[in-house]
């Protein structure tokens, strides 16, 4: 008998810390804990979900992928997918990809993708497919960025008008205090100057087309699920302040991720100093298998 109840409590134990192994821990914008149907339950109601992620975080991407379906379950299909890992002019080979059109081995061969395509975005690329949901290519043709970064964005004029298309409609306005910005200037040093505001504008370049091409795609009772690095939404900067700016009364939702040292998925332990509390903020362990 000593022996059942010995082996019994060394089960409990196992079970127990088999339980306090988190793979992440998700909190509204009270820093309370909250589970994923009732985060899943929430993000229902708004307009647009603008999903941060830091780009090689596997868990992340997996934690991406099920809010998708269980997204496309509540809202009845009623979703529509669009990144930032996707430039305006890759749409219509992604699109032939999801109408069967191309195959994948075509599809992939011949489209300028990210390194970590496969792991990270093609299970999404692919729910889409599966349950023929548009997926929308929301990102500036990169070159028109670079464009900017190294020259201003007085460099767009001189684009042909038949690749204005790949970028937001100028003019457009850059509030160099915009939440992010100021951090970015910083971080380049106090003697960046013009090539701080330049490297900035190509930033707020890839937001702003970012945040059209999400109004130009997003319908009345329909839900739009943005991925995007965390960078280009956290504390309702960059894609958030555009898509506010153009229509106030757009109601979205802003998932920020954070990643703790600790092990302890604990939320003040990840924070930093530039940290703002959004609708719902993520902490993965920084443990986190990585991509790449």
């Amino acid at each position: 008998m000593r022996k059942i109840a010995i082996t019994f409590l060394f089960l409990l134990t196992v079970l127990v810390n088999a339980q306090e192994l988190k793979v992440y821990q998700i909190y509204n914008q009270k820093e309370k804990k909250v589970d994923f149907g009732k985060m899943i339950s929430e993000l229902s109601k708004y307009d647009v979900v603008l999903f941060g992620e830091h780009h090689n975080n596997a868990v992340n991407h997996w934690l991406q992928l099920e809010t998708t379906k269980a997204l496309y379950q509540k809202k009845n299909g009623q979703i529509t997918l669009g990144a930032e890992m996707f430039e305006r002019h890759q749409q219509e080979a992604l699109t032939s990809y999801l109408t069967n059109k191309t195959d994948d081995k075509t599809f992939q061969s011949s489209t300028n993708l990210w390194q970590n395509y496969k792991t990270d975005y093609k299970p999404l690329v692919d729910f889409a497919k599966e349950k023929k949901l548009p997926f929308i290519a929301t990102n500036v043709t990169r070159k028109f960025a670079s464009y900017v970064s190294k020259n201003g964005l007085s460099s767009l004029d001189t684009i042909a008008d038949t690749d204005k298309k790949y970028i937001a409609k100028l003019p457009f306005e850059i509030d160099y205090d915009a939440p992010g910005y100021p951090e970015m200037i910083k971080m380049m040093g106090d003697h960046a100057g013009l090539r701080a505001k330049q490297f900035v504008a190509a930033q707020a370049l890839k937001d702003v087309t970012m945040a059209e091409s999400i109004l130009l795609n997003q319908k009345s009772g329909n839900l739009f699920i943005h991925y995007n690095g965390d960078y280009h939404s956290k504390s309702y900067g960059g894609i958030y302040w555009f898509l506010k700016k153009a229509n106030p009364n757009l109601k979205i939702a802003v998932i920020e991720v954070l990643e703790a040292q600790d092990g302890t998925l604990s939320i003040d332990k990840a924070k930093d100093e530039s940290y703002v509390p959004t609708e719902f903020i993520i902490v993965f362990p920084s443990a986190s298998p990585k991509t790449f």
